[in-house]
């Protein structure tokens, strides 16, 4: 199975013509009777060489950082930090081949995440390591929040140069979740209490919107889905859906136990809302990543009614057959929902019946 990656490489080394290629593509878009931006494509996978191959490399970085944290460096007992500095070194190293040589989809974005948690690990065990943690009461809690702020401002910094030299798409998420833990953990240090109540919540929800905001700039872009820009976007929505989902639910109280059908009529209302959205920008993400929250509430609405032993399974079934119809006719109801929209806006959304074709992915 070749990629697009491999079909603009032989275009680009004259091994075929372009016209020869669309050509290809037409035949597909026409076969598949769908549009390739309903489509939803991002790459994770190209064949099961990147899952042997993500497979080797989760268990190097786990036996690496396991050697690591068991270098005690002069400390008896507590946090040591050459495990994470193994694992983000090592991450750097294997990128250099299979991200930068061999764009391999699914390692790149395990090295990523080993890279990136690695520097926070090595940061966060190195400044409590210095600041002695291993007496009565450890790190109180506004120092120890501003140890997990500097921690994340490093792994941003190295997600930000993991950018620069391997352009891997769910990097810019991962820098902007790390500049969100810098905010939250900033505000936890200043305002200790604040974690249990609005004070957290409240920044958490408008770092969401930021973040969805980060993500419709990269995706109107690119509306027809062409580039790598649209993968940054998809990996982008899939970390404000949470962001906007989790505080909106936690300042109402209902992921405390006992949402009766007020609470949640509120969270199906909410993620009517958010289907909406998700249609209209055409990204199923935003949905898949509030999922749970809607399995939650209905699951514990259906024990509430005594439905203990199916509460799962009703819940279950209302949700799948729903999503399972939305997807059946995902086009003509995006339709729907773009034709109410205001000309101005549509226009910088991806068309609701477009031609489709496997299109590259490029820079």
């Amino acid at each position: 199975m070749y990629s697009e990656d491999d079909l603009e490489a032989a275009i680009a080394a004259g091994v075929v013509d372009r016209q020869s290629i669309e050509r290809m593509r037409s035949f597909l878009a026409r076969a598949s009777r769908t549009a390739a931006v309903d489509e939803e494509h991002f790459r994770l996978i190209t064949g099961f060489n990147d899952i042997f191959v993500s497979i080797a490399c989760v268990l190097l970085l786990v036996a690496l950082g396991w050697i690591g944290q068991a270098i005690p460096l002069g400390l008896a007992e507590g946090p040591r930090p050459l495990g994470g500095l193994f694992v983000a070194v090592a991450s750097w190293a294997l990128a250099e081949l299979f991200t930068a040589r061999r764009r391999m989809a699914l390692p790149s974005i395990l090295l990523l995440v080993g890279f990136v948690g690695g520097l926070f690990a090595m940061t966060g065990s190195a400044v409590a390591a210095m600041l002695d943690t291993t007496g009565p009461h450890g790190l109180d809690k506004p120092i120890g929040a501003l140890v997990i702020a500097g921690s994340a401002l490093v792994a941003g910094g190295g997600a930000w140069a993991h950018w620069r030299r391997f352009h891997v798409p769910i990097t810019v998420a991962a820098g902007a979740a790390t500049g969100v833990a810098v905010l939250l953990a900033l505000i936890a240090s200043i305002v200790p209490q604040a974690s249990d109540h609005v004070g957290v919540q409240t920044p958490a929800f408008v770092a969401g919107l930021v973040i969805f905001g980060l993500a419709m700039r990269w995706d109107m872009s690119d509306p027809k889905r062409e580039t790598r820009r649209a993968d940054v976007a998809f990996w982008l929505h899939l970390l404000a859906a949470p962001l906007i989902v989790h505080p909106v639910f936690a300042m109402m109280g209902l992921l405390q136990g006992g949402v009766g059908l007020g609470g949640a009529s509120v969270v199906v209302a909410l993620y009517i809302v958010l289907g909406l959205v998700a249609l209209a920008i055409d990204r199923r993400a935003l949905m898949v990543s509030a999922l749970a929250y809607v399995l939650y509430a209905l699951s514990e609405l259906f024990r509430e009614f005594g439905a203990v032993s199916l509460n799962i399974a009703l819940t279950a079934l209302i949700l799948g057959s729903a999503l399972l119809m939305l997807s059946a006719y995902w086009t003509s109801v995006r339709a729907a929902v773009l034709s109410a929209l205001p000309d101005g806006l549509r226009t910088r959304l991806p068309e609701a019946h477009q031609p489709t074709a496997l299109t590259p992915r490029s820079a």
